[in-house]
């Protein structure tokens, strides 16, 4: 898989537009990983968290613009190097390595001025320099279209010693949460073989890291403000069980988005917290929507939506750790279009449809899966279960991860997908459904939809960018690949010392530089 599914779970969302079309700035005094609050208990400063995160021995990787694979990877590379923005609550992007921006009259240029003392771990300053060198870096990598979209490389460059100027291909009012992702700065002409000791600028250092376990360091130099814990430690897991009972055990401390079944097994326990992120997941069913494929029909797409029994999707897949969808991606932003009625399950209609369409009820369809995360394949399983009930003959094929995001991904008729980055709309949009897409899911071409994404992208005026994302997503609601039946809360297990935990979904919640130990 060329784009890093990983990061993509955890990046996160859009401003709001008013406060992204406005010059940003700020000290991080509205705090981008989102921490629980605990009462009103000072910060006890020391100790060492141990902490545990998914992850493959033969998936481990050090490159901060590669490919990870693992959660436990992108955990240790988020805290040892800084993106230019990162998650917040409100606005939900905010300033990191980028301590402001501002955008040119057409929205085509951005200039992002680095934080004022920002620093690599060796003590040197970073520069503009470095920052253009990483982004070309990143965009020069096979994902990197997708990755800055509408940003080619020689539309990176610094002005100055503390700005760096980013040039778009079209008016894009998103370019901000656009740098959340993938944008870790390195020292400017790192070595690919020097990639593993290569000094970043996070709260963090790497002490050491052997096989996907690692033990990171307090930077007490962080430009960003105060780190309390004195050490971090990262231990991979192959399972969420595994790793819940490593937490049961005594072993570590936090068990990262470990699921559903451990978390009905922790909240028996009083000494164990149960931490929720709403909006957190989403496994959608994938329609490819191209010709030749037995679901470019609109009808049938349709039809396939009103099959699903969401609620009990909901309440078999995730045991109830979730909420009902609409089959619009995006569905924890504030601009989520609520007006548009609930899809609920109707036969009679599903069947009806589908006649008009033609479909094939003979054929048994495919419905390929993996079992990358709890619940993914299960979900494929009971959808076919209740597809059978409108005479839609489904086939679940589970395929192991390499092969599915190496053949499947991207280029299959029906299957399922997962993603995090679930607080804005237009993100997904970006991503996923506009022609040019990098990540087309689907193989979704809609002359409608493009021109309204390019219009909510390319507007300052707040009322015509609103009126824009609605049209946007109530096209996505009729005629999009994606069946999204419902969303999966983020689950965290935490021992009752840990204090502090960050609460946003998708890349907030491993933004651990608040966190404390009681």
């Amino acid at each position: 898989m060329n784009f890093n599914r990983r990061q993509v779970l955890w990046a996160g969302g859009a401003m709001s537009a008013a406060a992204l079309l406005a010059s940003c700035s700020g000290d991080g005094s509205d705090s981008s990983s989102g921490p629980a609050a605990d009462g009103d208990a000072k910060p006890m400063r020391g100790g060492t968290l141990r902490i545990g995160a998914l992850g493959r021995a033969g998936a481990v990787t050090r490159d901060p613009h590669g490919t990870q694979s693992n959660e436990s990877d992108y955990l240790v590379l988020a805290l040892v190097y800084d993106t230019l923005t990162v998650p917040g609550a409100k606005p939900n992007t905010v300033p990191r390595l980028a301590a402001s921006w501002e955008h040119s009259e057409d929205l085509k240029t951005w200039k992002f001025k680095i934080a004022k003392g920002a620093a690599f771990h060796d003590g040197s300053p970073v520069t503009a320099d470095d920052v253009v060198w990483s982004l070309r870096r990143l965009r020069n990598t096979p994902s990197g279209a997708a990755r800055l979209p509408g940003i080619k490389a020689e539309g990176i460059t610094a002005e100055g010693a503390d700005t760096v100027v980013l040039v778009s291909d079209y008016a894009n009012a998103e370019l901000p949460l656009l740098t959340r992702l993938t944008t870790f700065v390195l020292k400017k002409d790192t070595a690919d073989d020097a990639l593993e000791k290569a000094p970043g600028t996070g709260p963090f250092k790497l002490d050491w890291y052997r096989g996907g376990n690692a033990r990171l360091v307090r930077n007490d130099k962080w430009y960003g403000g105060t780190v309390n814990l004195d050490a971090i430690e990262v231990t991979m897991f192959e399972t969420p069980q595994a790793m819940a009972n490593a937490l049961l055990a005594g072993q570590i401390d936090v068990a990262s988005n470990v699921g559903a079944v451990a978390a009905r097994t922790a909240e028996t326990r009083k000494d164990i917290q149960v931490l929720r992120r709403p909006n957190d997941m989403a496994m959608p069913i994938i329609m490819r929507t191209a010709a030749g494929s037995p679901f470019a029909d609109v009808r049938v797409r349709e039809a396939l939506r009103l099959v699903v029994d969401r609620g009990a999707m909901v309440k078999q897949v995730l045991s109830g750790y979730g909420t009902v969808a609409n089959d619009i991606m995006g569905t924890g932003d504030p601009n989520l279009a609520t007006e548009i009625p609930q899809r609920k399950r109707d036969l009679e209609k599903a069947e009806k449809l589908l006649a008009e369409a033609g479909f094939d009820l003979s054929r048994t369809y495919d419905l390929v899966t993996t079992e990358d995360i709890a619940g993914l394949a299960e979900s494929a399983t009971l959808f076919a279960n209740q597809a059978r009930e409108a005479g839609i003959k489904i086939n679940v094929v589970k395929q192991e991860s390499g092969a599915f995001w190496d053949k499947t991904w991207k280029a299959g008729d029906f299957y399922t997908t997962y993603w995090g980055t679930n607080d804005s709309v237009v993100f997904f949009a970006s991503k996923t459904m506009v022609g040019e897409a990098g990540q087309n899911e689907a193989g979704w071409a809609d002359a409608d939809f493009d021109a309204a994404y390019r219009k909510v992208i390319g507007t300052a005026d707040e009322a015509q960018r609103a009126a824009a994302l609605k049209e946007l997503q109530k096209i996505e609601f009729d005629r999009s690949g994606y069946l999204l039946w419902g969303m999966a809360d983020g689950i965290d297990l935490a021992v009752a010392k840990v204090k502090n935990l960050p609460r946003l979904a998708g890349y907030g919640r491993v933004q651990l530089e608040n966190v404390w130990l009681g």
